[in-house]
């Protein structure tokens, strides 16, 4: 009786096991991956140095248009 306990055990274990298993797909996936390095400029400025920036092109652009204003004579 013992064997038929474990004979019965083992084969239950093992249909259990390989029934479990994937079929094995006869078409494989294939997967492509392409890794792009992009070069991107380091920003090493804070917030101050980008807005400082940007107030002295609008300063600049102020004293030019006041400078041609003065040196436009011609008219």
């Amino acid at each position: 009786m013992k064997k038929a306990i474990l004979f019965l055990t083992l084969s239950l274990s093992a249909l259990a096991t390989f029934s479990c298993r994937e079929a094995e797909d006869k078409e494989k996936e294939t997967v492509i991956v392409k890794e792009v390095e992009v070069e991107r400029p380091a920003e090493r400025e804070g917030i101050l140095e980008r807005t400082a920036k940007k107030v002295d092109q609008e300063v600049n652009k102020e004293i030019d248009q006041e400078i041609d204003n003065i040196g436009d004579d011609n008219k």
